[in-house]
């Protein structure tokens, strides 16, 4: 059974950086992509970036949610297991908890919540705030 936990939240200041981690166990890349979702009080969980890995070699395809604007980065380490979600120029908007999880959609299809497989995890808050 695939198992993802997610780690790297915290609280930092407008304009501030965090680097989110998702660790997989029971988990191949190539079989499904990555995402990370986010989810604020009160609002619905939306996608924030995801990662696809070729089955065979090294290629990736990213694709980030329109309100990322060029402020985020996914990248993954294969030998560690780990998505990772590079975030600068953080604001107030961005304050949400933070889940990573499997998903089976296609190119940016990937960052809807209608693909996303579970088991979710417990996800990592991010308070972006002065």
């Amino acid at each position: 059974e695939v198992q993802l936990v997610e780690s790297g939240g915290g609280l930092v200041q407008p304009g501030g950086s965090l680097r989110l981690s998702c660790a997989a166990s029971g988990f191949t890349f190539g079989d499904y992509s990555i995402t990370w979702f986010r989810q604020a009080p009160g609002k619905e969980r939306e996608g924030v970036s995801c990662i696809s890995h070729a089955v065979v070699g090294d290629d990736t395809e990213t694709y980030y949610g329109n309100f990322v604007k060029g402020r985020f980065t996914i990248s993954s380490n294969k030998d560690k297991n780990t998505v990772y979600l590079e975030m600068r120029d953080l604001k107030p908007e961005d304050t949400a908890a933070y889940y990573c999880a499997e998903s089976d959609g296609r190119r940016r299809d990937c960052l809807l919540d209608r693909h996303a497989r579970g088991p979710w995890g417990q996800g990592t808050q991010v308070t972006v705030s002065s």
